[in-house]
């Protein structure tokens, strides 16, 4: 990536400490760019800021209606939940009505993110399971899919027909063709875009009807929130924040995209040394550059311009946004 420019900034006190540079882009309905930041043509894996996109042929294929998947299904399929019982016991409910178990799942365990799910698993002394990864959800499609199609239980390998159709979806989305794959912390593989394809595709969703594919999933994100990432994260919060008229979702390494329907929007974005504070703090700012998110809302002064304290409560400084996204 070259010629990135400063998205964020740490203060402390009056001195200026750190700085988070990255690329970011918006794109209108006809996938022109409104605004960028940075380099428009890097490439770069959007980790589960792409998971909407994964789950287009869950929907598209039938399987979600021949299946009853309801918009908290569709939810989880775009999640990374922090492992809570409100992810987990959906999940475990999903995985029997398709007739599977936790033994199905190629996603890994994961200790929960969330603290009450975390201390009763070591209270207990029990090990975490598959069902427990932040991607279990997206995993749980995969496997509604596969069973759909009558294909084979290694469905996150990049020649079954799951990801050959979640491949087809990326490359019409963000009319691409991927430069590759990188495998993700699920073990499934995440295709390469340019950040401008990522927009591109983020501004197709916003367009799109509501009873399509796209719309019922942004809608399932707005809608269930909390189960896109749950209490605490940036995306649940700002999601609340928007009253749901607007799906945002993280991805790993500093990754964020939003849609934005009223607009008729998309963004990407791409924090270059990979911190979630940065594009926590860079896409809140961005969503009230667009006019999506009232910028005296004390969610979007969380992330904008944040406290940092201390472990005595004392305020120390500020992670803002950088002058460039004012």
């Amino acid at each position: 990536m070259t010629n990135p420019v400063v998205l964020a900034e740490v203060w402390r006190g009056p001195f200026l400490e750190s700085m988070h540079h990255g690329h970011a882009v918006v794109c209108d309905d006809t996938g022109q760019i409104v605004q960028a930041w940075g380099d428009p043509e890097a490439v770069v894996l959007p980790r589960s800021s792409s998971k909407m996109i994964q789950a287009l042929p869950l929907i598209e294929s039938g399987a979600a209606a021949a299946h009853g998947l309801t918009t908290e299904h569709l939810a989880l399929a775009c999640a990374s939940h922090s492992g809570a019982a409100i992810h987990t016991d959906r999940v475990q409910a999903w995985l029997k009505h398709i007739g599977k178990g936790d033994h199905d799942f190629r996603c890994g365990p994961q200790i929960p993110d969330n603290t009450e799910a975390r201390n009763a698993l070591v209270n207990t002394d029990q090990s975490p399971c598959q069902y427990h990864n932040n991607c279990s959800g997206k995993h749980s499609g995969f496997l509604t899919l596969a069973k759909h199609l009558g294909a084979g239980p290694d469905y996150i390998d990049p020649d079954h027909p799951v990801q050959q159709a979640c491949l087809e979806a990326f490359e019409r989305t963000t009319q691409e063709t991927s430069p590759g794959f990188g495998i993700d912390g699920c073990s499934a593989p995440n295709y390469a875009s340019t950040l401008h394809g990522m927009a591109r595709a983020m501004a197709h969703f916003a367009a799109a009807d509501a009873d399509s594919a796209e719309g019922q999933l942004r809608h399932a994100m707005g809608l269930h929130s909390d189960l896109v990432a749950g209490e605490g994260r940036a995306c649940t919060r700002l999601m609340r924040a928007m009253d749901g008229k607007v799906a945002i979702k993280t991805g790993a390494e500093g990754f964020f995209i939003a849609i934005l329907p009223e607009q008729r929007m998309g963004v990407a974005l791409k924090i270059s040394d990979g911190a979630t504070r940065a594009s926590e703090c860079a896409i809140a700012q961005i969503l009230v550059k667009l006019g999506a998110l009232d910028p005296n809302h004390p969610e979007a002064l969380a992330f904008t311009n944040g406290a940092i304290k201390n472990r005595r409560d004392i305020e120390t400084g500020h992670l803002r946004a950088a002058p460039a996204l004012l």
